[in-house]
């Protein structure tokens, strides 16, 4: 998945398909990328199953699969959780500073307690 989502070319096919069912020819017109790559890297998105195909006559309409990235996200998200809080610490370091640095008595802050 990750290796998928890895190549910029990949990451802004993913953001085309975000607008919906397209093809291969509209992909290619928008994106300023030849039609073999386009053709490439959809194969790629398609073993990682974050793409599906479809056949209409003689054109294949690809559009994005979000279940993986749910996967992805739903993994991430305690990643985030802990950056939410380390980001809060340094929230509150900043709001125990003093406004003006000639009131800065030299001392770190209190430690509060974790919650």
């Amino acid at each position: 998945m990750f290796q998928a989502i890895a190549s910029p070319t990949r990451r802004a096919l993913l953001d085309a398909l975000v607008l919906g069912e397209t093809t291969v020819s509209d992909l290619v017109d928008s994106l300023d990328v030849t039609q073999s790559a386009v053709s490439q890297q959809l194969a790629v998105l398609k073993s990682a199953g974050l793409v599906e195909e479809r056949a209409e006559g003689r054109f294949r309409h690809y559009r994005l699969r979000v279940e993986p990235l749910n996967e992805v996200d739903a993994w991430l998200e305690r990643y985030r959780q802990y950056m939410e809080r380390q980001l809060d610490a340094l929230g509150r370091v900043l709001d125990a500073m003093p406004d003006h640095p000639d009131d800065f008595d030299g001392k770190p802050p209190a430690k509060k307690r974790p919650r």
